[in-house]
């Protein structure tokens, strides 16, 4: 219900390019919109969320458990999961995609999670890494509008979204 709404939304003013992760649910998300806007989907692998590395599939509490200095440090922003993706690494890749699908005119559209769309705006808001924090974590089918400018891009809307929807989830009975 929310992918679908989040379609009518930008079906308003439509992006020019939309551009998502491969992953399932932000591929499915991008797809729901792109239904409502009659554009292609594009996917690219570089907006998949952060490699948790060997915390790939736990839970924090399970992580917690097995590597609790780590985890702390990385709860703290002093560190990374263990083997796994840095965040500047993150930042490097996400905005590649910015940057090379950014049209000449009109919206870019990308389709991501939550730690790769902070890593992107912190990375394109020139923000040091040990900063992002600051930047809220994104809800499930929210959207942040960054624009460009003379002098670099700026954050203009974060966490902008629908709010709650009622009613069964899709394919429930």
């Amino acid at each position: 219900m929310q992918a679908e709404a989040l379609g009518t939304v930008f079906g308003a003013d439509p992006p020019t390019v939309v551009v998502s992760s491969d992953l399932a649910r932000a591929r499915a998300t991008a797809q729901a919109v792109c239904e409502q806007v009659g554009l292609p989907l594009l996917l690219d692998e570089r907006l998949r969320e952060t490699h948790f590395g060997q915390w790939q599939g736990l839970t924090g509490d399970e992580v917690a458990a097995r590597w609790p200095a780590e985890y702390a440090a990385w709860r703290r922003w002093e560190g990374i999961p263990v083997d796994g993706e840095e965040p500047a690494a993150v930042g490097a890749r996400s905005a590649a995609v910015a940057r090379e699908h950014l049209p000449a005119s009109g919206t870019l559209l990308l389709v991501t999670h939550g730690g790769t769309a902070r890593a992107l705006f912190g990375t394109l808001t020139e923000l040091a890494p040990a900063d992002w924090w600051r930047l809220a974590p994104l809800g499930n089918t929210c959207w942040s509008t960054l624009v460009e400018g003379e002098r670099g891009w700026r954050l203009e809307r974060h966490n902008a979204g629908l709010g709650p929807l009622t009613g069964p989830p899709t394919g429930a009975s």
